[in-house]
């Protein structure tokens, strides 16, 4: 039996092996930007970079964990990106939100990661140029979707190029160190109706006050004594605040979807996507029925389904559906293709790699 030096000895040996590999890795990546440059190629391929992780997920053969292999190697790939030309993406800020934890998520901590005040600044910076990509949040599966976010749609050509999906994992922080020392509770609305249940139990006498995302919540605790916020373990590193309680959210299977909005969509399928439309028919009976009903003779599922007021005339509303294949596919081309007929106004959002739920 190995003693622990040699142990030791072994995986510094291992690490020398992994770090020759990377660099190899990186210069290889460096050919890469080097030929999309001269042709005019995008530098960020969502789909290509959905097939790598995909794959080594296939192979995997442990002990490290598939979602553990995705984050290892989602940096890896941000780092020799950034080698390319660093990637610019704007996101719903502040830092340490849950939009910003997405970000992260998807792009890796390589990539030029810029807080936004609002939605509708991140689809602005997309639509200037000034960024490559955005991040925004679209649902979530306690509170339901954000209306916001599908419509800017509407009035954009800016398309859907990825998902991700971030559980939602609260914790209560504070300066202080004891939940007996709390008199008052900041967070953002959603995330105190989803501590309610703990809030009631725990901290029955204290105020809630409601502020304007979870970070903001952690920056004021951080700043004044009695109080705490509900906010991520990032916002705790981020504002130096202690945990007191952990996971408070009421529902533990609790995710936020996330959208990557740019340019241009996912011009080639990965094996595991979706396709976003919207559209609006004729205010007559059985109209919605007969737009659907080609997604059942192509047996094409469809995951999603939201109406929107197109805030134009009374009554008339805009339909926002998700639709599982890529829209290359040949059923799903069939079908999006029999509904235009069927439809007032037709739009494809973008058909984009499937996100994870881990």
């Amino acid at each position: 039996m190995k003693d622990l030096s040699q142990l030791r000895e072994e995986i510094d040996k291992i690490d020398r092996e992994v770090l020759a590999l990377l660099n190899r890795r990186a210069k290889l990546a460096q050919e890469v930007g080097e030929i999309k440059k001269r042709e005019g190629l995008p530098f960020y391929v969502p789909g290509r970079e959905a097939k790598i992780l995909s794959k080594l997920e296939e192979i995997n053969q442990g002990p490290l964990p598939a979602e553990s292999v995705r984050a290892i190697f989602r940096e890896i790939i941000s780092a020799c990106r950034a080698l390319e030309e660093p990637t610019k993406v704007a996101y719903l800020g502040p830092k340490a939100t849950f939009t910003h934890l997405a970000a992260l998520k998807q792009f890796g901590s390589s990539s030029d990661l810029r807080p936004m005040d609002s939605i509708g600044e991140v689809f602005n910076e997309v639509e200037k140029g000034r960024v490559d990509y955005g991040v925004v949040p679209i649902e979530n599966s306690i509170e339901g979707v954000v209306n916001y976010t599908i419509d800017m749609f509407f009035d954009t050509d800016l398309k859907i190029c990825g998902e991700i999906f971030v559980p939602v994992n609260l914790h209560l922080m504070s300066k202080e160190s004891e939940l007996s020392q709390i008199k008052k509770v900041y967070s953002h609305r959603h995330a105190i109706a989803q501590a309610r249940k703990w809030i009631s139990e725990y901290l029955p006498k204290v105020d809630i006050e409601e502020v304007s995302s979870t970070s903001k919540a952690a920056e004021l605790a951080s700043q004044e004594p009695n109080t705490a916020a509900i906010a991520s373990e990032a916002a705790a590193y981020l504002y130096d605040l202690s945990i007191l309680a952990r996971n408070i959210q009421e529902l533990s299977r609790n995710f936020t979807r996330f959208l990557v909005i740019g340019k241009e969509d996912s011009e080639f399928p990965s094996g595991r996507d979706k396709t976003s439309i919207m559209f609006s028919t004729k205010h007559v009976a059985g109209s919605l029925f007969k737009a659907l009903q080609p997604f059942a003779i192509y047996d094409v599922n469809l995951s999603k389904i939201e109406s929107r007021p197109t805030k134009k005339r009374p009554w008339e509303y805009v339909f926002f559906v998700d639709i599982e294949g890529h829209r290359k596919n040949e059923r799903v081309a069939k079908a999006l293709k029999e509904l235009q007929s069927n439809t007032t106004f037709f739009k494809i959002l973008g058909s984009y790699p499937a996100g994870f739920k881990e």
